[in-house]
């Protein structure tokens, strides 16, 4: 199944490529990521399954999280989609920016597509951020996109906020 890609002011919102495999082994080991994420022992062989994860998202659910890539440069800037596996209470939007490009808009830019592609062309109902209470940079972006915080929800044994994205 072919899902659809966008192009932004800066990014292309594209489907995953095995290539994409080293670029994001590189994130989940940046020191951020690991905070973040609690990457700091993951293998190359684990973000390769990641990546197939990713895609048979698309598969299951019809939409899922893009690779991003820097329009000017071609590089890989990060990941950024919908994401709303079994058990979870709603769809996220969620993003991950490479170290590179964090700091310069890149992650609200690609939220606010996929946001707009969630509610708009798929028509969910709701759509939330699951954002750690550490990551402040990721709740600014929240807020930037107009998401108000929403109570919490446990995610692998550990809080998170909710962040509750308007509708149009």
């Amino acid at each position: 199944m072919a899902h659809p890609e966008f192009e932004t002011e800066r990014l292309r919102l594209r489907q995953w490529r095995e290539s994409d495999v080293d670029p994001l082994f590189d994130f989940y080991r940046d020191p951020q990521s690991v905070t973040v994420y609690d990457s700091g022992d993951v293998a190359r062989s684990d973000v390769w399954r990641r990546v197939g994860l990713f895609i048979g998202h698309w598969q299951l659910r019809g939409y899922g999280p893009w690779a991003l890539e820097d329009r000017a440069s071609g590089k890989f800037a990060g990941q950024c989609g919908l994401w709303f596996p079994d058990g979870w209470g709603d769809p996220e939007i969620g993003w991950g920016i490479m170290p590179e490009f964090r700091g310069k808009g890149f992650a609200s830019e690609a939220a606010e597509r996929a946001r707009a592609h969630g509610y708009r062309t798929l028509k969910l109902a709701r759509l939330v951020s699951y954002i750690d209470p550490g990551n402040t940079a990721s709740q600014r972006v929240a807020e930037k996109l107009g998401a108000r915080r929403e109570g919490e929800f446990l995610l692998k044994g550990k809080k998170h906020h909710v962040y509750l994205h308007n509708q149009y």
